[in-house]
Order: C-alpha cells, then sequence, then structure tokens
C-alpha cells in the first residue's frame, strides 16, 4: 500500500534543481564564474531541449515568474543602496536610466540594419530590448567586486531605475508595429510610467518605513515579512496607475532601507536570501524557456549585435550621457567612465522584456528572444567575469565608503532602550580619539567595543581604532539614531544635546 499527493514530484524537482542552483552557485565563485550562467547553463540542460527533464512552453509563465522575481531583487536592491552614495550618483544614474537607455538602444538598433537583414521594427525591438542593464546581474557581480563606491552607487542606480524606459520603448515599438501611436501618447505613456513610479515608490516607501519604525510585532521575524508586503503594495499600486511597478518597488527599498534602522539587519538578511533564490530561479526558468539547438542558427548575428552594444553603444551612452557639467561636476575622470562603460551587464530583464514579442505574437518574436538571450550569455560571461580584472588594471579598487555608520539599531524588549552598532571607520570623527575627547550624548553609553574578535569594556582612555564595532546604548527615540550619527560624524553641538 502507497500514498502519495499530486504535488510530491514537483516539490522534489523544485528541492533538487534549487541544491543544484545554490552548489552552481559556489563552484561559479570558486571558478570566478558569474553563478547566473551557471543556473541558464543548468536550465537549457533540463529543458525540452537538453535532458527534458522539466517542459516549459508558455513564454507567458516565464514572464510572470520573471516579473515576481525581479521585483524582489529589485526591492533587496533598493534595501542595500547606501543614501549618501545615492545622492552622489543620483542625477549620473538617472540619465544613464533614461538618456542612456535611449542612446544604447537607437545605437544598437543601427547596427543590427547594418550587419543583418531584418527590418527596421525588429532591429529597433532588438535595440530597445538590450538597452537597459539587469538588476540581478549588476548587484550579484557589485556585490563581490572590488569596485570604487561611487561607481557601485552610480551602477546600483542606474539598473534600478532603467527599466521603465525600456519598457516604454519595447511596449511602444510593438504597438507602433501593430498600430500608429502618436508622439502625444508616447510622451504620457513615459510620464506616467516614470513620474507615477517615483511618486507611488515614494508614498509607499513613507508609509511603509513609519509602519516598521512604529509598530509592534513583538515578534522580529515578522518584520521582514511586513516589509516585504509593503513592496508588493509599491508595485501592485503603480501597476493599478499605469505606472513602473519596477521603479516604485526599487524607491520603496530606498527608503524603507534608509529610514528604518531598527530590524535593518533581519530586514536586509530576509531579503537577502530572498533575492538570492528568486535570481536561481529566475535564470533557471529562463533557461528552460530557450532552445540551445536554435542558437547556433543566431550566432554569428548575436556575436555582431554583442559588439556593437559593448563596445560601441554602451561607451557611447556613457560618455554622451555624463558629458553634462551638471552630472559629472568634475567628479567622474575618463578611467572611472570607462569602467562603468564595461560595466553594463545585462541579463533577466532583456530576456524577460524578449518574452513581450512572443506573447504579442510579433511574426520574428522567435528570432529576437533567439538573439538576446545570445547577447545576454555573452555579457553575463565575459563582462560578468572581468569587471575586477579591468577595475585593477585601470587602477580603481574599492575604496572605504560611509553613509550612515549605524550598523544596526537593535531593540532590547522588556526595556525603552535600544543597542545600536556604530562602524567605526577612517572618515568618522571619532576615529583615532579617545572616548573621554567624544563624549556621547546625554543619555547614551558606549556599552562595548568589538576589535579583532574580541570584546572590550571601554573606558574614557579607550581609543576608538578604524574597523572598531561600538555598541551604543541610547534611550529610545525617534531621533536617536540620528544623534549617535552626527556623534560619530563629530556632527554634534558642543555641548552635546541630550536625546
Amino acid at each position: 500500500m502507497t500514498f502519495g499527493l499530486p504535488v510530491d514530484p514537483a516539490v522534489l524537482v523544485v528541492a533538487a534543481l534549487l541544491v543544484a542552483g545554490v552548489l552552481s552557485a559556489a563552484f561559479a565563485a570558486r571558478v570566478r564564474l558569474p553563478g547566473l550562467l551557471l543556473f541558464l547553463a543548468l536550465g537549457m540542460l533540463i529543458g525540452d531541449d537538453g535532458l527534458k527533464l522539466v517542459s516549459l512552453s508558455d513564454p507567458s509563465v516565464a514572464q510572470t515568474a520573471g516579473v515576481l522575481a525581479l521585483l524582489v531583487i529589485l526591492f533587496e536592491g533598493g534595501l542595500t543602496t547606501k543614501p549618501g552614495d545615492l545622492r552622489r550618483a543620483a542625477a549620473a544614474g538617472l540619465g544613464l536610466a533614461t538618456v542612456g537607455v535611449v542612446l544604447t538602444a537607437a545605437v544598437v538598433a543601427g547596427g543590427v540594419l547594418l550587419l543583418t537583414d531584418l527590418g527596421g521594427t525588429t532591429a529597433l525591438l532588438i535595440g530597445a530590448v538590450v538597452s537597459s542593464t539587469d538588476a540581478a546581474a549588476v548587484f550579484t557581480v557589485l556585490r563581490r567586486s572590488p569596485l570604487p563606491p561611487k561607481i557601485k552607487s552610480l551602477l546600483e542606480v542606474e539598473s534600478g531605475a532603467n527599466d521603465p524606459m525600456a519598457i516604454l520603448l519595447t511596449i511602444g515599438i510593438l504597438e507602433a508595429a501593430s498600430g500608429d501611436p502618436t508622439l502625444a501618447e508616447w510622451l504620457r505613456f513615459g510620464a506616467l510610467q516614470l513620474g507615477g513610479g517615483l511618486l507611488v515608490g515614494a508614498l509607499v516607501g513613507t508609509s511603509g518605513a513609519w509602519l516598521l519604525r512604529r509598530v509592534e510585532l513583538g515578534a522580529s521575524g515578522l518584520y521582514p515579512v511586513l516589509a516585504l508586503g509593503v513592496a508588493g503594495v509599491a508595485y501592485g499600486t503603480a501597476a493599478a496607475a499605469g505606472a513602473s511597478g519596477f521603479l516604485a518597488v526599487y524607491v520603496c527599498g530606498l527608503i524603507v532601507g534608509a529610514r528604518v534602522p531598527r530590524h535593518r539587519r533581519g530586514i536586509r538578511t530576509f531579503h537577502e536570501g530572498l533575492a538570492n533564490i528568486a535570481e536561481i530561479g529566475l535564470f533557471l526558468l529562463l533557461g528552460l524557456l530557450v532552445f540551445p539547438s536554435s542558437l547556433p542558427t543566431v550566432g554569428l548575428t548575436a556575436m555582431g549585435v554583442t559588439a556593437v552594444l559593448v563596445l560601441v553603444a554602451r561607451p557611447f551612452a556613457v560618455h554622451a550621457t555624463m558629458a553634462w557639467p551638471w552630472l559629472v561636476r568634475r567628479d567622474w575622470n575618463m578611467r572611472e567612465l570607462g569602467l562603468v562603460s564595461w560595466a553594463g551587464l545585462r541579463g533577466a530583464v532583456p530576456i524577460v522584456l524578449a518574452t513581450f514579442p512572443l506573447t504579442a505574437q510579433y511574426p520574428e518574436g522567435g528570432e529576437v528572444f533567439d538573439i538576446v538571450f545570445f547577447v545576454v550569455l555573452v555579457s553575463t560571461a565575459v563582462q560578468g567575469s572581468t569587471i575586477g580584472l579591468v577595475a585593477r588594471r585601470l587602477g580603481l579598487r574599492e575604496g572605504a565608503s560611509i553613509w550612515a555608520p549605524i550598523a544596526e539599531t537593535l531593540p532590547l524588549e522588556g526595556v525603552d532602550v535600544d543597542l545600536l552598532e556604530v562602524d567605526v571607520t577612517d572618515q568618522l570623527h571619532i576615529a583615532g580619539r579617545r572616548l573621554r575627547d567624544v563624549p556621547l550624548p546625554a543619555g547614551g553609553l558606549l556599552t562595548a567595543v568589538v576589535r579583532d574578535g574580541r570584546t572590550l569594556v571601554p573606558t574614557g582612555d579607550t581609543l576608538l581604532l578604524p574597523g572598531d564595532r561600538a555598541l551604543v546604548a541610547s534611550p529610545r527615540h525617534p531621533r536617536s539614531s540620528a544623534q549617535i550619527v552626527a556623534w560619530a560624524r563629530g556632527e554634534l553641538p558642543e555641548p552635546a544635546e541630550p536625546f
């Protein structure tokens, strides 16, 4: 006698794929290859054109799953983006996310027309689909690449904010192929996508941050779940209003990450794990959707498109967009712009966008998808594995960065006291000073200093060194985190104000 449920085989397959994906990521880290590339390869291996273990013939399923995965990835990217770096890179990042996307699409479309016999609409469609960098690929590579903080920030802002413009171009071209939208309709659609996404993300993110700060949920594990719900509300509200849900989710993540110091570590850890699962699942699904046997027929064309994208379109878009004085402000030199040009990774977003022509039954939709998939493979393999090498060759190494020295605010249950962790870096006013020379605001108490794995009980003679983690107890107050930040930066008035 036996017993089984219909879902049992699916559970086994999903669990096995998850284990294989995680092991692939570990192997990729050892051999210094982008893990996303191995996920794609694994999906192709087990798909209809490989071992036939899993079948996925409906592109709309992959499209829906891809959108959900991208939402998780974008929200986690927003949570981990540092506000100070964001302010420094916002103008340039938004320029690349709008003007840069249009320029990239135009140059790639021109290259497709020169290198192939494809029609003008198909060429424009390929240019639009590959015009945006990918948040999943960029955030994954940036976690392990030794890039300067401002370049990391620029790439994060660009990849988080450029999806709406790419979607606008892709949908607009598909609509133009089947109808005749006016210029006013294009402009109205673009303004609603960008402006509406920013507005909804800001409103929902601010409200969500207020909830996460004010509501006592009892169990600390509920705060990450509430944050995930806030992200879903941001996307759903923006989508219902006809705005960009992708942009809304990213902006929402930025605000929640910056304005919720309590439970920050738990929220980020939860969503980092969720984003890793989303990346594995997303690239496995996209690998299942492609037929490897069809790639050689478009290989030569795709290699030409990739060369145009990486060597011509991306550098042109970066230099043309960031040449404006109010964007550069002498902050960006040619070596940095060269690294930004090389680090424009393509990944899941272009592949998800390439499913739009398939679901819209565009006549050459299959060829567009195969070319885009090939472009992503080459971009991920070549650029993703060489960003660190290019950074070293250009003499650009990761530097120290400080946005808010508060690593975490830990609420102590049962008492109105928070324990704040402060990471001491070279840029902080307190670095290299004795505790008696940098008094805390009245009510604050430095309880311990963690140094090289050892815990020290501080006295007035304790010297705070770069690399230390200082544990500060403070009365629970809405401004306690801001006061400790001001203390660490040396921005408190003399004498220090009480909480």
